[in-house]
């Protein structure tokens, strides 16, 4: 059980406290409600370009990190497409530094043309390297444009071109920050060996000052049911070919998000899964395979993607996939194997909530979909599933007229 503490400034800051006395540490971690799906369709990558920025200097601070690693800390961000976090961990006793140095950004962050052009050439280069330049790089490009019509979630983090990160004007940026990194669209959580009546004062030091910002409403597109499969074939310069299966699904809130979650593990999460086991050990047909979900805030994807073994075509692949899909809709699997795989998620569970910046990490997210408790009871939701509840969404949701398939293709084919 992860017991914490929760209160709200009047500048809208929500901030949750969890006290463990196992570790030295302290975990810091702010989430701001923005990502991806933020952004506009010809400005996109803003986000990403943020999580950069956002370490560029501030009012007291002209480097971010220095501090940090003064302080005996390390710190990092990611960003995806609902939000973007920023996360710290420092002995418990440079506990304030950290703070002053997350009021700082968010209350002044300095933004101007010399710091701008910087992480512009280095998000425009990251977009080379990663997607233009790296083997299945750009498949997020292709996979989720084929699979979203309207949606943001359409084009991927690092945005759709580069040239819209090049073409970022300081204005541009500036009322990106001042509309998304502002109090009252963030989220502090504060983890370690810590008393909530010390640490309460201090968040109150230094944020509680900050003004809280415009509200906003976010009205997105809704995404339309998928009537027709939706299919693709590109190619590039890769070693070998790539088939990428993807299903819409429910969102992150829904109550039978944690069915198609345990639904994509019997289909391809370890070596005795269906897909590894049947289609990559005995009939040789893939040299690697895999099945996950996006887990977005929003209406994800249940995703399929494998790489075909030599020799193999794309088609007898397909097929072979297919054919494992439809096993699964005709048949439910036993009490046995869905017990295993019920257990391997409850380990995975139990074992990232052993780190105390994974529930630092953990509590922002749930507190961003309403409810931080939720961290003491997604176990209990798994548990409570049935071979029904598989049966059913496999056959609600692993249909071809709810599917987009990708061939990704040797250019020599």
């Amino acid at each position: 059980m992860i017991e914490f503490s929760r209160f709200q400034l009047e500048n809208g800051l929500r901030v949750l406290i969890h006290e463990d006395d196992s570790t030295p540490m302290a975990a810091v971690n702010v989430l701001y409600n923005v990502g991806a799906k933020d952004e506009s369709p010809e400005k996109t990558g803003f986000a990403h370009l943020f999580e950069h920025l956002m370490f560029s200097g501030s009012e007291n601070i002209p480097d971010f990190d220095v501090p940090i690693q003064q302080a005996g800390g390390e710190n990092n961000a990611f960003t995806n497409s609902d939000i973007t976090n920023f996360y710290n961990i420092v002995p418990v006793d440079n506990l304030e530094t950290v703070l002053w140095l997350e009021s700082d950004r968010m209350m002044d962050l300095h933004i101007d043309e010399r710091k701008l052009d910087i992480q512009r050439r280095v998000v425009v280069e990251e977009f080379k390297e990663t997607c233009l330049n790296q083997p299945y790089g750009d498949v997020w490009h292709h996979l989720a444009e084929l699979a979203y019509q309207v949606h943001p979630y359409r084009w991927p983090t690092i945005g759709k071109v580069p040239g819209h990160v090049e073409d970022a004007t300081l204005e541009d940026v500036k009322d990106f920050y001042e509309k998304y990194y502002c109090p009252s669209n963030a989220i502090l959580v504060i983890a370690g060996k810590i008393k909530a009546k010390t640490v309460r004062p201090l968040v109150e030091k230094w944020f509680a000052d900050i003004p809280a910002g415009k509200p906003y409403q976010r009205q997105l597109p809704i995404e339309p049911p998928q009537k027709e499969i939706h299919q693709k074939v590109h190619q590039s310069n890769i070693p070998v070919d790539a088939l990428y299966i993807a299903f819409h699904i429910p969102s992150r809130l829904d109550k039978d998000y944690y069915a198609v979650d345990l639904l994509s593990d019997v289909l391809c999460n370890g070596k005795s899964s269906r897909l590894y086991k049947h289609l990559l050990k005995e009939q040789k047909l893939f040299s690697q395979i895999d099945a996950y979900v996006t887990g977005n805030i929003d209406p994800g994807l249940l995703i399929i993607e494998g790489r075909t073994a030599e020799g193999v075509s794309i088609e007898s692949a397909e097929a072979a996939v297919w054919k494992e899909i439809e096993s699964l809709k005709t048949e439910k699997i036993s009490e046995q194997e869905l017990q295993k795989f019920k257990n391997k998620v409850e380990s995975t569970l139990v074992f990232s909530e052993s780190s105390i910046l994974n529930k630092a990490i953990n509590l922002a997210f749930f507190e961003l979909l309403g409810d931080p408790n939720i961290i003491n009871e997604e176990v209990t939701y798994y548990q409570k599933l049935t071979t029904d509840d598989i049966y059913r969404m496999a056959n609600k949701i692993l249909i071809r007229e709810n599917c987009s398939e990708l061939y990704y293709l040797k250019k020599d084919r």
